[in-house]
């Protein structure tokens, strides 16, 4: 009998949708599932919700929660990933606080101030994860879905051995996407996406082996496609090739888009289904469902509702290929570069094709960003490895360097600003950076 812990089974929709993945699976009919919380109530309504789940499917899967993981891991085949160090009360600050300087963020999960600290809180709570896993499952397969993705999957990889695998769904969300915009399947498109978590792009786009990148600069020309993503259409239209991630996302993560209020007016606030116009507009959603999720999720529980067909994460797949039928599946994973992207630096975090089989994880290829490509890719990169080398040596001055050379902090901030904002940040965050040598730069 297979089983499955998730850390972090408190993000009741992901835990939700994770454990119907694994059930459309027969060889996980049978599997344990172990899910672990700190929050009490969160954790009772995610062992409803799978239980829900796998009785509407016939399934006979056993699910145990507790808020111990060290109860939960022995004997795991599989660990999920998904935690928040902090909740929105102390999050808040990583958009506040830039925005007092004049830094204009909309999600703040991946890079840049926000970015930085998120990975700076959570470094630690995910290490201590690891030493657990190595004493207690140090054979299972560990898939991270926990942001920022790039900064913790390379700073665990630099500090264990076990199969660390980090996972994002913008590669096959976005070309699912893409094929709509081309009157296609999704199954139909056909491509190479190669860069760094939020920052990769479609270095091939295909049908039937026929290039499908003529196709897509007409199609984004139809108003109702360019109004839908006026950020990464701007870029695809000067970079050539179209970015993975949201138009909210790309506009935090270069200087073109969100350093004045009229480039915000004009790229980032109409027509994108979320408004990444609106100044934080993660940190307002996560607010408002504070206050709502327990009551939509109690909804759910006691209703007919059930949705039973497998969805688009990666994770079911993953283990059903090591662990069940052992069919081959192909993804984009998130791992340190060992020179499969010849032009970004080795050591940094890299989002890449890979395949699972029943040998586990393997890199598909070697890719060279374009010059352009890499100029863009290659500096986030360096920014992200400085962030981790910060966390790893208990240093803040790398942390400052890091945010000094942030593309969207600097085009709005003189260097003074950024020391300041900085230092401000360091010290609202000291009760979770107690493994720094210092707080003062």
């Amino acid at each position: 009998m297979r089983k499955f812990v998730f850390i972090g089974a408190g993000s009741l929709d992901f835990t939700r949708d994770l454990v119907r993945d694994l059930m459309t699976f027969p060889a996980f009919d049978e599997c344990e599932i172990a899910l672990v919380d700190i929050d009490p109530k969160r954790l009772s309504y995610a062992k409803q919700g799978a239980e829900k789940i796998i009785a509407a499917g016939g399934h006979h899967a056993l699910v145990t929660a507790t808020t111990d993981r060290r109860e939960a891991l022995p004997g795991a085949d599989g660990v999920l990933i998904t935690v928040l160090q902090g909740g929105v009360d102390v999050w808040r600050y990583d958009v506040e606080i830039p925005k007092k300087y004049g830094v204009d963020i909309c999600v703040g999960d991946t890079r840049g101030p926000s970015g930085i600290f998120r990975f700076l809180r959570t470094a630690p709570v995910l290490l201590a994860i690891i030493r657990d896993i190595e004493e207690l499952c140090p054979n299972a397969v560990i898939l991270n879905y926990t942001n920022p993705m790039a900064m913790l999957v390379s700073y665990l990889q630099t500090q264990t051995a076990l199969k660390v695998t980090g996972l994002c769904h913008s590669v096959q969300g976005t070309a699912a996407m893409l094929a709509g915009w081309l009157g296609l399947k999704k199954e139909e498109l056909d491509y190479t996406c190669v860069g760094i978590n939020h920052q990769a792009f479609y270095l091939e786009l295909k049908h039937d082996g026929q290039d499908m990148y003529p196709a897509l600069r007409e199609a984004v020309k139809r108003p109702e496609v360019a109004n839908e993503e006026p950020v990464r259409i701007e870029m695809f239209k000067y970079l050539k090739y179209f970015p993975t991630e949201s138009s909210g996302h790309n506009s935090e993560y270069n200087p073109w888009f969100r350093k004045r209020p009229d480039l915000i007016e004009k790229y980032c606030t109409h027509g994108t289904g979320w408004n990444p116009g609106e100044y934080a507009y993660i940190l307002k959603e996560y607010m408002d469902r504070e206050d709502t999720w327990e009551k939509e999720y109690s909804d759910w529980l006691g209703s007919d509702d059930i949705d039973l067909e497998r969805g688009e994460e990666y994770a079911s797949n993953i283990f059903n290929a090591i662990y069940g039928d052992h069919e081959p599946y192909p993804f984009n994973a998130n791992l340190r570069n060992q020179g499969y992207v010849t032009n970004i630096d080795e050591g940094a975090c890299v989002e890449v094709p890979v395949i699972s089989d029943q040998d586990g994880i393997h890199v598909l290829g070697q890719w060279t960003l374009p010059a352009h490509l890499d100029a863009l890719v290659l500096h986030s990169a360096k920014l992200e490895e400085m962030a981790v080398q910060a966390a790893i040596n208990g240093d803040p001055e790398l942390v400052f360097q890091a945010v000094l050379q942030d593309p969207l902090t600097a085009s709005v901030c003189s260097m003074e600003e950024i020391h300041d904002m900085v230092q401000e940040m360091l010290l609202q965050n000291k009760d979770y950076l107690g493994y720094f040598k210092t707080l003062t730069i």
